[in-house]
């Protein structure tokens, strides 16, 4: 008898209590400006792309450390409700992390995080038994780089997978960009990584402007990268795919008036992530993953803007 596929998509990495204000516009330096709003909400990188994953359809564990205080329940509480399994979230003695978010009235941004609990977070909490069923394990730069890489390599060794979102940038070993099996960058993180020698086309460039760029990542040992363009949609650069034709394929926008552009990103992975592990292409994920995000600009705050697969069904039906 042949075994079933695995499906499990394993997330590790960071949960962080979102204080957000709202504001007509965002400051400049050393400017004081009047806020319209405030709210704590749960957030964190990994943990809105569990909940992401999860909502729409993934069956998500969340490996993580929070505080032993009322923000880091209201993490587990909020993450749990949304489907994820948070057995292996573990309480630290340290506050769980914070983000402190600026959003000004057409929805953009500004955020400075503290790692807080997330930074307590070892190797060693990232055990093989976890990766069991794992087809897909998602990762982030929020936490410490040697549980990163010990993820990827836990996740390699057990056939999922792994989907490293280079954020927060920073400077990426050797070691773990070849465990990456699907890199997710925006624009800025791609010129970053690739260095002096990139020239990551605009967002209104062709499919042909994109081919340097996808060498420049083969020669990295990177063979599928997914680029995201903001309001212009994303590329897929798959150095794997059959003909020269599926090698880079540009995803179109989904278009929808925005309130909140938080999380977003955390939305398109979780997306991705869950269609991945669906048997999904990476470009059909990425396709769907671009509607899913879209959505969640729609409504404030992350993990609770984040949609459903009926929601983003309907969106790409309408």
């Amino acid at each position: 008898m042949t075994s079933a596929p695995k499906a499990g998509i394993v997330v590790v990495g960071s949960l962080n209590a979102d204080l957000t204000i709202y504001c007509d516009r965002l400051p400049h330096p050393g400017e004081t400006v009047h806020g319209n709003g405030f709210a704590v909400n749960p957030g964190g990188k990994s943990a809105n792309q569990a909940v992401a994953a999860s909502k729409l359809g993934g069956h998500v564990t969340l490996i993580g450390a929070v505080g032993d205080d009322s923000n880091g329940t209201m993490l587990l509480e909020s993450t749990a409700k949304a489907g994820v399994d948070v057995s292996r979230v573990r309480r630290s003695d340290v506050a769980t992390g914070v983000a402190v978010i600026s959003v000004d009235a057409s929805g953009e941004n500004s955020i400075i995080i503290s790692a807080g609990a997330n930074g307590t977070l070892r190797p060693s909490n990232v055990t093989p038994d976890a990766f069991e069923d794992a087809a897909v394990v998602c990762l982030c730069l929020e936490v410490g780089t040697d549980t990163v890489i010990a993820a990827a390599q836990t996740g390699h060794d057990a056939g999922a997978t792994v989907l490293l979102n280079l954020s927060p940038y920073a400077e990426v070993p050797e070691r773990l960009a070849r465990l990456s099996d699907v890199l997710l960058v925006n624009a800025h993180e791609a010129s970053l990584f690739l260095g002096a020698e990139a020239d990551v086309p605009d967002a209104e460039a062709g499919v042909e402007a994109w081919e340097p760029v996808r060498s420049q990542f083969a020669d990295r040992g990177l063979q599928r990268v997914l680029v995201t363009l903001g309001a212009h949609g994303s590329v897929v650069l798959d150095s794997l795919a059959r003909g020269a034709e599926d090698q880079i394929t540009r995803i179109a926008p989904t278009r929808v008036s925005a309130v909140d552009t938080t999380g977003a990103g955390d939305a398109f992975t979780g997306a991705v992530a869950a269609r991945l592990a669906a048997g999904e292409s990476l470009a059909g994920a990425a396709s769907f993953a671009s509607v899913a995000a879209a959505l969640a600009t729609t409504k404030k705050g992350t993990q609770a803007a984040y949609p459903t697969i009926a929601d983003v069904e309907q969106l790409r039906d309408a």
